[in-house]
């Protein structure tokens, strides 16, 4: 007979009932919240008898809009956690002084500003980034879907279940206690034995994987697939900044992969990639981290470039100043951003030539930078400017954005950073640019493309209020951090003992507290919106009279987004075919075929998050058939996948008559 407590441990490894957080009060009662409105959803879920219209049309779908979308859901729900984390070391630090230890404990406080800064970057910034772009981008270079639809639902899971890895650290077992990169030795297996950092490796792992073959879809679909005439200097600048994006993640997100591979072959088996023994260098891992990280900065931000410049085209009334300029500062910005990573480990030791190069180069790219701010102002100029939120959104970045490009180019100056680098001023430039540059530019995309998905307008009060709190409470919750750098005040501390400082983690936090207030008017607008979106759907042709390709298309667009494959005669594609006489061809209608939806990715990616949480708790049985389970499921949807979809041809004539109606009302 087996011995029963082998048997156990093959099957349950590390885990038992000591891996939930029963003596944490805060986790326990968070857990309970979850618990609670979690079923709540499922029972409003299952009382509309919703279950099969989302399973049917939504999370089996390979239709890039919905898939978009989904993405978009996924970065606001893990912004409500994330920005959580940031709420509770606001107010850890305002509180923790005279004595006083504060509410978090250090190891849960160490926890939660690692998990912060992995969701906001890996969960909240990419999830958006990627989700307007999928969105967005076929509709703009004329195609009907991406290049490879089933692998656009895959990346989709694999995304979200590295989310959800992230949130079962929360109530299983702990997080990794590191900081959001993880530098070892911290999280080699001697400082951290525990399964925090198997959780940060394996979410990251399986979220990487998905990013990574977005990057190559799109890549694909805008190489191959864009509409006749469409040259490379005639596709909009949001699909310049796509593509130039995500040739980023496909040669930046390997070097996470391997990385990551590394060091968990560190941890699990016992080698010496990145200890101080046996010929290891930890110095190796930041090396690698920061060659995958600071491409990563430009993988988040230049969509937002993108983003600003249709926003800025359209509520100016004019072609975009520069295009070729814009373009070519793209390209400069996507090339030397494989040229900066040293500047973030200034303080290492490299020496005073390897330390100039990369504080030359990060100058350097702040031209480029420079150069789109200047195109922005010189598009606005004698326009037609209409101040409707994206607009104020983009005039907010701009603003924002320029206060932390020149925070950032003083911290390019190796004796400054020396000094600011462990600061709460590098805290402060870091924010400056990821929420005034990525997070405003992702609401003012939500806010500019939400009539092209829904077919209503999003309401604009409390679009308004959410703007405000978001901007004057960024305001209130960085600056002070400047300031507090400045006199020394290092970063990852969770109590003080100087009295003087309070004031300024008070005002910060009150800042933090504005942002919440932001958050929360944003999802009111929401429901606002859903709720009043009948009388929201007042407009006639364009809702914000666009000059991009995606704005041909009726809103919302049809599964397969052109009855006929639009002639791009201009960069301006969509401002051109109005002004010359949009005419809807009277023959050759054919019917359509698109792929079926498939209900592989998601099987997939689940089994890819059941082996790896069995690799986090050693469950090698799970690991095994987990495992298993999963190289069947890609076999046998390998040899059953079919292109199947029929779209009859009448239904492509309606939509396109439709099309042509709301053209002709606006014109």
């Amino acid at each position: 007979m087996p011995d029963h407590p082998d048997l156990l441990k093959l099957i349950f490894g590390r885990l038992s009932w000591e891996a939930i957080p029963f003596h944490e009060p805060i986790l326990l009662y968070t857990f309970i919240a979850v618990a609670l409105g979690g079923i709540a959803l499922l029972a409003a879920v299952t009382y509309f008898k919703l279950w099969g219209m989302l399973w049917r049309d939504w999370f089996t779908s390979i239709d890039h809009k919905k898939i978009g979308v989904m993405y978009v859901v996924l970065g606001l729900v893990m912004l409500l956690r994330g920005f959580s984390d940031a709420i509770m070391m606001r107010a850890q630090q305002a509180f923790a002084f005279n004595g006083s230890q504060g509410f978090l404990p250090p190891h849960h406080y160490d926890q939660v500003f690692t998990a912060h800064g992995v969701i906001m970057i890996f969960f909240v910034a990419m999830p958006l980034v990627t989700g307007l772009m999928n969105f967005v981008v076929p509709m703009q270079i004329g195609a009907r879907d991406v290049a490879f639809p089933f692998l656009n639902n895959f990346s989709f899971w694999m995304t979200t279940f590295g989310a959800g890895l992230v949130m079962a650290s929360l109530f299983v077992g702990e997080f990794a206690r590191t900081g959001w990169l993880a530098y070892p030795p911290l999280s080699g297996i001697q400082f951290s034995p525990d399964v925090g950092v198997d959780y940060y490796i394996w979410a990251l792992q399986i979220a990487g994987v998905g990013t990574l073959l977005s990057g190559i879809n799109l890549i694909a679909t805008i190489v191959k697939m864009r509409a006749p005439g469409m040259t490379l200097m005639r596709m909009p600048v949001f699909t310049w900044t796509a593509l130039c994006t995500n040739i980023l993640i496909v040669a930046a997100f390997p070097v996470l992969t391997a990385v990551l591979a590394l060091l968990s072959l560190d941890r699990y088996v016992g080698t010496n990639f990145f200890t101080n023994d046996f010929g290891g260098n930890p110095m190796m891992y930041v090396n690698l981290i920061w060659i995958w990280g600071h491409p990563e900065v430009y993988i988040l931000v230049l969509p937002a470039f993108g983003i600003f410049s249709e926003v800025v085209s359209t509520f100016s009334g004019k072609r975009l100043f520069g295009y070729a300029s814009m373009v070519y500062a793209t390209l400069v910005i996507t090339i030397l951003s494989y040229l900066v990573w040293l500047h973030h480990f200034f303080t290492m030791g490299s020496g005073a030539s390897v330390n100039s190069f990369f504080g030359i180069t990060t100058m350097i790219i702040s031209i480029p930078t420079g150069a789109k701010i200047f195109n922005w102002l010189f598009t606005m100029y004698k326009g037609r400017i209409r101040f409707e939120l994206p607009m104020m959104w983009t005039i907010a970045f701009m603003i924002t954005f320029v206060i932390g490009g020149m925070t950032g180019v003083l911290l390019a100056v190796p004796p400054a950073d020396f000094v600011l680098h462990n600061s709460l001023f590098l805290v402060a430039h870091f924010h400056n640019v990821i929420i005034g540059g990525v997070l405003f530019g992702m609401l003012a995309g939500i806010t500019y493309w939400w009539p092209k998905a829904f077919g209503f307008k999003l309401e604009s009060f409390w679009g308004h209020i959410s703007f405000w709190c978001w901007v004057v409470g960024f305001y209130f919750a960085f600056m002070p951090l400047y300031v507090l750098g400045l006199m020394g005040v290092t970063r990852r501390m969770n109590h003080f003992d100087d009295p003087s400082l309070q004031i300024w983690f008070v005002i910060a936090a009150f800042g933090a507290f504005l942002i919440a207030c932001g958050i929360a008017a944003f999802i009111i607008q929401i429901i606002v919106s859903v709720v009043r979106r009948d009388s929201l759907r007042d407009f006639t042709g364009d809702p914000w009279d666009g000059r991009t390709l995606e704005w041909s298309t009726s809103s919302p667009p049809p599964a397969y987004n052109f009855a006929f494959t639009p002639r791009v005669h201009d960069n301006d594609a969509w401002a051109y075919m109005k002004s010359h006489g949009y005419v809807r061809p009277e023959q050759g209608f054919i019917p359509i075929h698109m792929p079926k939806n498939t209900a592989a990715g998601f099987i997939i990616a689940a089994l890819a998050a059941i082996c790896a949480f069995g690799l986090i708790w050693q469950m090698w049985i799970v690991v095994g058939a987990s495992f298993a389970a999963m190289l069947a499921s890609i076999i046998v949807h390998t040899f059953n996948y079919k292109r199947d979809y029929h779209i009859p041809a009448d239904e492509v004539v309606r939509t396109e008559g439709t099309r042509t109606r709301m053209l002709a009302a606006h014109v």
